[in-house]
């Protein structure tokens, strides 16, 4: 009996997805938290809290999203410059072009007749040339066409998700100090999932990731604590 083994590669793909959700929910997470901390031992009351609170989350959300939008506006105009130059030296400086894909493969250890039969098949298809200069020699993959707009939304969602979390106990709770001991425990919580969610889908350590996230995400809230303290 022949047995067939077959052997499936799998490799995270939402690399994009996943930056966009951390930027997003790493900040949500703790500028609203230092904002509500800052405010708790300020006021007697959670109602200005909780609209101080609301008001920075629409703010920061809107100031997020638009970055990540800009950021991946910026990515594409960069990949289509960066396309244009490289089409115009292949039909200009094709000798130029040829020896910089030698360059490319004699770092693998082709052998240069090896490497000649390469960039002759390449130069009959400028297009699977140019590509290959693109990815090769820049680095650059083609960003997506609505990757600029599904960034803007990802980020600024998220944040969104991450400001309520610690902002959660202030509308159940009346007394700041109160709300603010609970909002503590909940955003370190909400920190340590987010961690090992994020681990599980990069490949990396959930436990790890999990711990790691909860003491940069908590050094970093507490520093902005501390600053709101001293300001309010």
């Amino acid at each position: 009996m022949n047995q067939h083994l077959h052997h499936v590669e799998e490799h995270f793909s939402g690399s994009d997805f996943i930056r966009d959700v951390v930027i997003g929910m790493s900040d949500g997470l703790t500028v609203p938290f230092a904002l509500a901390a800052g405010l708790s031992g300020a006021v007697d009351t959670t109602t200005l809290i909780l609209t101080a609170g609301s008001a920075e989350i629409a703010a920061g959300s809107i100031a997020m999203g638009l970055g990540g939008y800009l950021a991946g506006k910026t990515d594409a105009e960069h990949y289509e410059s960066e396309l244009a130059r490289e089409q115009r030296e292949v039909i200009d400086l094709p000798e130029r072009e040829e020896e910089e894909v030698s360059e490319i493969f004699r770092e693998y250890g082709l052998e240069e007749e090896q490497i000649k039969s390469i960039t002759e098949t390449m130069k009959k298809n400028p297009e699977k040339w140019v590509d290959f200069m693109m990815r090769f020699e820049l680095g650059l993959e083609k960003p997506e066409p609505t990757r600029a707009r599904n960034s803007a939304i990802i980020i600024a969602v998220s944040y969104i998700v991450g400001g309520l979390i610690p902002l959660f106990p202030y509308f159940i709770l009346q007394h700041p100090a109160t709300a603010l001991m609970v909002s503590v425990i909940v955003t370190l919580i909400a920190l340590m999932i987010f961690g090992y969610v994020k681990g599980r889908f990069t490949g990396t350590s959930p436990i790890k990731s999990a711990v790691q996230t909860m003491i940069i995400g908590g050094l970093a809230a507490a520093v902005a604590f501390g600053l709101a303290r001293i300001l309010t």
